[in-house]
């Protein structure tokens, strides 16, 4: 297998090519499914939308890098979104293909993902993406986005009759993660006015009081909600406290949405800067051991100390972009530093991929995810020290240079 000659250099060629050759074993007649520690499908586990979403994406990106043989697997996923996932009774994404009434929920964070891969799908020109684009394009303004809160609805009941009386943070980072897609895609630059106004909504104002410090949950008012998930400080999409990767990810994706403005507002630099470094002081090596923290709570002391992969791939992610952007030594070290950590210790060469979960000792853990189902946030972390800084990977493949 053999990546043709473009941005990246020969060990990140060789890294993107294991990844996608273990993410290939994912494809299931309906999406793709949950892989195991091993690199097989788990059938005990229903396709999921946001996993068949990130694999699409996956698979586009590895198109725009012309991998051979991806192309089948993103036009798969782009089929399958299009079609076992879209409810055509209510319009709208399933979670899930299980069947139960939680999979029926209409949730933006699938949603946005499907978003995601589209519109990746899309630029990489991939059969069936624009016709999505298009659609999830409709769903995400029509269904999901309020101009009065500037931020996306968390969820609808299937009928979108009633949404959830929540507002999350994750689910709008990940909206202006899709939205900067979906402009570089499109060139829409309304897309890219609401990747702004979320920023607005969550970090100028609320993290900005703060002192960059983040609170992920709020009531329906917009009351903060510090406590949220105290009982449940393992859930996975909403867990209690700070989350330290989402700190890392959202200060790259402000960055992005930097980029595309001749004139930026200036405070994205500094809301980028003051988030960053929020999450170095207080997630790496904060326990006295190597490696990132998951969450820590609202006095700065870690509660759940297990290292999920996808926070050491953000804090990846993110250096590289203030390197490339800034070239400052500090963020170079760290970036080699982290990297080096994360191939000593998430990298398995035996089976492939990234441990999902590290415990306290830096040894593979089970406890939050069973397997590997997600290359999305290792793919990007081996990535974007290549790239130029732009509004999406896809757009920075393209305009990086050495591309033949």
């Amino acid at each position: 297998m053999h990546i043709h000659p473009g941005p990246l250099n020969r060990t990140s060629h060789e890294e993107v090519n294991r990844l996608i050759e273990f993410a290939k074993a994912a494809g299931v007649p309906d999406g793709f499914g949950f892989l195991d520690r091993f690199g097989k499908v788990d059938k005990s586990r229903s396709p999921a939308c946001f996993v068949t979403a990130r694999m699409t994406y996956c698979f586009s990106i590895a198109s725009l890098l012309e991998v051979p043989d991806v192309i089948r697997y993103a036009a798969h996923g782009i089929a399958c979104l299009s079609g076992p996932f879209w409810d055509e009774t209510f319009g709208g994404y399933l979670s899930s293909l299980d069947g139960t009434p939680s999979s029926q929920r209409k949730r933006a964070y699938e949603t946005c993902f499907v978003a995601l891969g589209a519109s990746t799908a899309a630029t990489a020109g991939i059969p069936g993406a624009e016709e999505l684009t298009a659609k999830v394009s409709d769903v995400l303004q029509t269904r999901f986005w309020s101009h009065e809160s500037g931020a996306l609805f968390e969820s609808w009941d299937r009928e979108f009759a009633k949404p959830e009386p929540y507002w999350g943070a994750n689910v709008n980072m990940h909206g202006l993660e899709s939205m900067l897609a979906l402009y570089g895609h499109t060139r829409n630059t309304g897309w890219r006015d609401r990747a702004l106004r979320i920023a607005e909504t969550f970090i100028n104002v609320r993290a900005r009081s703060a002192k960059w410090w983040l609170n992920e949950h709020y009531g329906q008012d917009w009351t903060p909600l510090p406590d949220f998930n105290v009982d449940n400080p393992r859930d996975e999409f909403h867990p209690y406290g700070m989350t330290i990767g989402h700190l890392f990810e959202w200060s790259r994706l402000l960055l992005e949405l930097e980029s595309t403005f001749e004139l930026p507002p200036s405070w994205l630099r500094e809301a980028a800067s003051g988030l960053y470094e929020t999450a170095v002081k207080y997630g790496w090596t904060v326990d006295g051991r190597e490696g990132f923290v998951y969450t820590v709570d609202w006095d700065g002391r870690p509660v759940i100390r297990d290292r999920p992969h996808w926070v050491t791939a953000e804090a990846i992610s993110a250096a590289a972009t203030w390197t490339n952007l800034t070239g400052n030594p500090r963020y170079a070290n760290q970036l080699q530093t982290w990297t080096t950590y994360a191939q000593s210790h998430f990298v398995d060469t035996e089976h492939g991929s990234w441990h999902h979960l590290l415990d306290t000792d830096n040894r593979p853990s089970y406890t939050m995810w069973s397997g590997k189902p997600d290359i999305y946030h290792a793919l990007q972390a081996i990535l974007l020290p290549d790239l130029p800084v732009a509004e999406s990977t896809a757009r920075a493949i393209i305009a990086a240079p050495n591309r033949t």
